[in-house]
């Protein structure tokens, strides 16, 4: 019995063709754990729709799915010159995002990333002027830019991209392609009239495997259910229980990922009141866990262990057998599954 991320295959598959269709020559991105899928499975997926280029996180990743998938393999990661060398194919495409990077690359296929408003990494543009002679010495596939999710100040994503195509051909740089992030189909179209000269290419990941929603769900299955009454004690910690109901050992814990939260950021009152409310039970031992059962997410019983959770159902909800499976609300980019099952 396992944790298992349920994929309705024909509606997952109709919504890749349907990005693939809004961002003709998209980039996919495959990288962390595969969001939620697994590198197996993306590059599978990515050689059904006969795209000829992967976007990876790192050169490990890269070194991995050189037997997984054919075409190219772009690592998003920028080039360091300290970084551990790693045996990769010719096919590899390497980022840099400095001149630095670059003369470190000698000989390799290079897309060269921009400094945009996320401030993350990037050349600038007063490194534009040194960029000839480095590009000299390498192949160079393009340039990119990764923009920003939210744009909190009302700036335009594709002024910003306009901008560093102004940029870069002001200094006499090749556009004869770019890569961009974070871009909707308008968007894309709007730089594709303004630049036809251009090819612009979108890497995308999550918009690409989880934007359907209800096209994938997780279910714990059920290993053990034992009733209790309120006051008796149970677990590693000897709590006592809340009230007369049952304990519910579910598959799926740490190792999965489960009990696990990526900070969010809060925006507005209600989201930051709610966000206080959570931290507030948690001190009293009250943790909300990502498992439904009767209609109702239900309570951990005590923290997950690490490949199990253990809930606690009050008597006046339905009674869980052992075999029934519990729907998860989990983060596709945090969990770890035991299986993967297609219906």
């Amino acid at each position: 019995m396992a944790l298992t991320l349920y994929v309705e295959t024909d509606r997952w598959r109709a919504h890749q063709r349907s990005v693939l269709a809004d961002f003709p020559g998209l980039v996919p991105v495959c990288k962390g754990n595969g969001y939620g899928f697994g590198h197996d499975r993306l590059a599978e997926e990515v050689s059904q729709l006969e795209l000829n280029t992967l976007a990876v996180g790192t050169t490990y990743e890269a070194a991995a799915m050189k037997d997984r998938f054919s075409g190219d393999l772009l690592v998003l990661t920028p080039y360091r010159r300290s970084e551990e060398p790693v045996p990769l194919p010719d096919r590899v495409i390497r980022s840099a995002s400095s001149v630095d990077g670059v003369y470190g690359l000698v000989g390799s296929r290079v897309v060269v990333e921009v400094m945009s408003s996320m401030k993350r990494h990037g050349v600038t543009e007063r490194d534009l002027g040194k960029l000839h002679a480095a590009l000299d010495d390498v192949r160079l596939e393009g340039f990119a830019i990764h923009l920003p999710l939210d744009r909190t100040d009302g700036s335009d994503a594709v002024e910003e991209v306009i901008g560093w195509m102004d940029r870069l051909r002001a200094a006499r740089l090749p556009l004869d392609t770019m890569f961009v992030s974070h871009l909707s189909s308008r968007e894309l179209a709007r730089l594709r009239q303004q630049f036809p000269q251009t090819t612009f290419r979108a890497r995308i990941g999550t918009r690409l495997w989880l934007g359907d929603h209800g096209a994938t769900e997780y279910r714990g299955a059920v290993l053990d259910v034992t009733p209790v009454a309120k006051g008796d004690r149970f677990g590693y910690r000897q709590q006592k229980a809340a009230g007369d109901g049952w304990l519910a050992v579910v598959a799926g814990g740490t190792s999965h990922g489960v009990g696990l939260e990526a900070p969010k950021a809060l925006h507005g009152m209600t989201s930051r009141a709610k966000g206080m409310a959570r931290a507030g039970l948690a001190t009293v031992n009250r943790n909300l866990s990502p498992f439904v059962w009767d209609g109702k997410q239900r309570w951990f019983a005590e923290p997950p262990h690490m490949q199990v959770s253990i809930l606690f159902v009050p008597a006046e909800a339905k009674e869980p057998k052992v075999g029934d499976e519990l729907k998860a609300i989990l983060r596709h980019t945090t969990t770890q599954v035991d299986r993967l099952a297609d219906r």
